[in-house]
């Protein structure tokens, strides 16, 4: 049997005289090739793929398809990069967690980057919320999602962790045995986990998921059969008739089994607790009020002023995605949720009135109120209850249960309704000074339509109605029954609206579109969730909205007025099918047109003739503060923590240049002996060191004590044929040497448990066994000493002898 030295890998079985097979104890394990592991990782990433197609639907397409695809690729690319580098677990951490930051902008959270690449303060902090934030935006919200937020940061983390876990386990370099088994088992297991997730998250579509599904379990089974031997080529066609039966009978017989049942997913039944900022939008639902239940009564009023609204929620806080309400005390116009006494303060002057509620099919935990509300007297057995569970806002004037509300509930609202006010009433006034959460993430088309529409105007509420006029007069309404309207308001949506030949929507999106655009120009804003009277309702003792007739309106505050309500929403006889009659302009008279003007001679213009004007970018200066002052929070956190891991990045660098040496010696005899240095001190930093005065060949058998299958017996015996043979050893020999040292480096690096890897990478027992073998090296023979020291004693004796 030759060695590594310019000769092929030793077998790990051979026969004997009997033709019976007998294992070399020593031999190294087998290893499977580069190709074979590139395509497990290829395979994992595939049907890690096809388990993420079920979220599509949520966010649509477009926005889906670069964080998924995005998340995947880094996975695989991450796996690829650790398998065959070998890195140990805490540098594939570090690699997946700076991959994530600097690709995880573009790819998941584009809004916040410069140029939809560069990552940004804003970035970095939607990331860090987002692995905490976004899986509670995917459920509470109604699709489509879009990219606005921290909800693509899901399907990216979910893509990039399963394909990196999945295809490291599926990527071993262990050949067989049961350990081997149990990692390509788990790895199998990995994208079905992602499907149902998937699923869970998703829509209630069912084909898509049959497709998916019968395809990934396709692939999963011809890699499973190949990486077991057990492929034959023979077996395609049954393979293909078995995948089309599959797949055609999920698709045509999943409708008849499960007939009109909605698909579940936890979208339909994840109940929060009682948080305003962690319950889904009041506005978000806008649109299942309209299609689930347009006919159902969710509410009598009795007693209800002719000019009185009913207000269900006010929502202040636009994140990009949705309108929320906050509630959280810090802006002044927001409020905070608190008990109440028997008395709630009343700042406005109007008609007092005195307004009975009964819940119908209204669920949720938004108390209906109307006006300024003054007094909430709860009824029926469960009043003590209720009244407990009651909290109110009278920044905003919403109330809400945390208990929700329940059919046959009952309240009386002692409130105060002002009168309507005009324009002429508000004159001039300033818009207000009240701070309300400033909007995130408002596209570029809002802000530049918001400064053409309010260009004329000469005062607030002169702007605001411009606004209000101009989405009236020019919108179309469609609930996406009779034409195509997408539910949502967020960024996406509102890019959307205005983007489009015809804006089409409902109160939903108009509502939040003129809350942008006002606050774009300087107004101070908010959307509100309600119902209001129709002509025919007005006036009657007892009126009962159904969800046919949810509302959406804005107000907008101005100083010594309060808040003024705005209704920016089209009529409902107003449709896309009438545009074509509007386009078309009554025939005119053709006249004879006068030749134009001769064109004015062209005057170069003079030096000074240009006046640039210096603005100040209070945009900018913001986006620079957050900058500054995500940037000292990440100072202060990582100095110290660099502080605490400089000596351990130390110890790191130094063993990895001592290996650098060692591989570059100026002889292949030094990089040979230096290749066997390298596994006896890492031997000694992992606590399973050799006899301290043994040889090679002894050192060996002893580390084949405690790991069998690392080929030490050969590398012993081909560092003593370098050093000691007359013919050294070529470069080729010393590669294939090299690679059997971190074989079984890494097999040494790898035994025990997680703690005593670790010890073991920063130990430093290595570098203090070299010094000391220096420091002995470096110091004289006893003779020497002896020498030194008679040779410094003569010119004292003669001293002595001349004194």
């Amino acid at each position: 049997m030759t060695g590594l030295l310019g000769a092929t890998r030793p077998p790990e079985t051979t026969t004997d005289t009997q033709g019976r097979s007998i294992r070399i104890v020593g031999a190294p394990a087998g290893s499977r090739p580069a190709a074979g592991l590139l395509v497990d990782v290829l395979v994992v990433a595939v049907a890690v793929l096809l388990a993420l197609v079920p979220l599509v639907p949520v966010f649509g397409l477009g926005a889906a398809a670069p964080a998924i695809v995005g998340g995947v690729v880094v996975g695989a690319v991450l796996a690829v990069a650790a398998v065959v580098r070998r890195w140990p677990v805490v540098v594939t951490l570090a690699a997946a967690v700076l991959a994530y930051a600097l690709l995880g902008g573009p790819l998941a959270a584009p809004a916040t980057t410069t140029a939809g690449v560069l990552p940004t303060g804003s970035t970095l902090v939607t990331l860090g919320q987002g692995v905490v934030t976004s899986w509670k935006q995917v459920l509470t919200l109604e699709p489509p999602l879009g990219s606005s937020g921290t909800g693509l940061v899901a399907p990216f983390v979910l893509g990039l962790a399963a394909v990196l876990g999945g295809g490291l386990l599926a990527a071993s370099r262990q050949a067989s045995g049961r350990a081997a088994t149990a990692r390509l088992l788990v790895a199998v297991a990995v994208p079905p986990a992602v499907l149902v997730l998937s699923i869970l998250l998703g829509t209630v579509e069912r084909t898509l998921a049959v497709v998916v599904g019968a395809s990934m379990t396709v692939l999963l089974v011809v890699w499973v059969a190949w990486r077991r031997g057990a492929w034959r080529p023979q077996r395609v066609p049954s393979l293909a008739v078995l995948a089309i039966l599959s797949i055609g009978g999920g698709v045509l017989l999943a409708p008849v089994v499960a007939g009109d049942t909605p698909r579940f997913v936890l979208r339909s039944v994840i109940v929060p607790p009682f948080d305003p900022r962690d319950y889904a939008s009041p506005l978000s639902a806008y649109r299942a009020f309209i299609k689930d239940q347009r006919e159902a009564d969710l509410l009598t009023v009795d007693g209800l002023p002719e000019d009185g609204l009913v207000r269900v929620a006010t929502m202040d806080s636009f994140d990009g995605v949705v309108w929320n309400v906050v509630g959280d005390g810090e802006p002044q116009a927001s409020g905070a949720f608190r008990k109440v006494g028997d008395v709630i303060p009343v700042t406005v002057a109007g008609a007092e009135a005195q307004v009975e509620v009964e819940v119908g099919e209204l669920r949720g935990p938004w108390l209906p109120t109307v006006g300024e509300t003054r007094r909430v007297t709860f009824s029926g057995p469960d009043a003590d209850r209720t009244r407990e569970a009651f909290r109110f806002n009278d920044a905003t004037g919403t109330g809400v249960l945390s208990t929700s509300l329940v059919p046959g509930q009952t309240y009386t609202l002692d409130a105060v309704v002002p009168p309507p006010v005009t324009d002429q009433e508000i004159g001039d006034a300033q818009a207000s000074s009240l701070a309300v959460p400033a909007p995130q993430q408002v596209p570029d088309i809002v802000v530049e339509r918001a400064k053409q529409v309010t260009a004329s105007a000469t005062s607030p509420a002169g702007a605001a109605r411009a606004i209000e006029t101009y989405l009236h007069e020019t919108g179309y309404f469609s609930h996406g029954d009779d034409y195509p309207s997408l539910a949502g308001h967020s960024a996406y949506r509102m890019n959307l609206l205005l983007g489009e030949d015809l804006m089409v929507g409902d109160a939903e999106q108009y509502a939040s579109l003129m809350a942008l655009m006002a606050s774009q120009s300087g107004l101070t804003a908010r959307v509100v969730l309600g119902f209001v009277p129709s002509e025919e309702q007005r006036g009657d003792d007892s009126i009962t909205f159904t969800g046919g007739e949810i509302q959406a309106w804005t107000e907008i505050a101005y100083e010594g007025v309060g808040w003024v309500p705005y209704f920016p929403t089209p009529d409902t006889n107003r449709t896309p099918e009438t545009a074509d009659e509007e386009v078309q302009n009554e025939p005119q008279p053709q006249v004879v047109q006068p030749p134009p003007p001769p064109a004015e001679p062209v005057s170069p213009p003079s030096e000074d003739a240009e006046d640039p004007s210096v603005t100040t970018n209070e945009e900018e200066t913001a986006a620079e503060g957050n900058l500054r002052a995500v940037l000292l929070v990440v100072a202060a956190v990582a100095i110290p923590l660099l502080l605490l891991l400089t000596p351990l990045l130390v110890v790191v660098a130094l063993k990895a240049r001592r290996r650098r040496r060692r591989r570059r010696a100026a002889t292949a005899e030094l990089q040979i002996s230096g290749g066997w240095d390298e596994v006896l001190d890492t031997a000694h930093d992992f606590k399973v060191p050799p006899p301290a005065d043994a040889t090679r060949r002894e050192a060996s058998k002893a580390l084949l004590e405690t790991f069998p299958k690392a080929p030490v017996a050969l590398l012993a015996d081909q560092a003593d044929a370098a050093v000691f043979s007359a013919d050294g050893a070529g470069s080729r020999g010393v590669s294939r040497y090299w690679a059997a040292v971190d074989e079984t480096v890494h097999t040494i690096r790898t035994h025990g448990s997680a703690w005593r890897r670790l010890r073991g990478t920063l130990a430093l027992t290595s570098l203090r066994r070299r010094r000391r073998a220096r420091a002995e090296a470096a110091a004289p023979a006893p003779a020497d000493r002896d020498a030194r020291r008679a040779r410094a004693q003569r010119p004292a004796r003669r001293r002595g002898r001349q004194s």
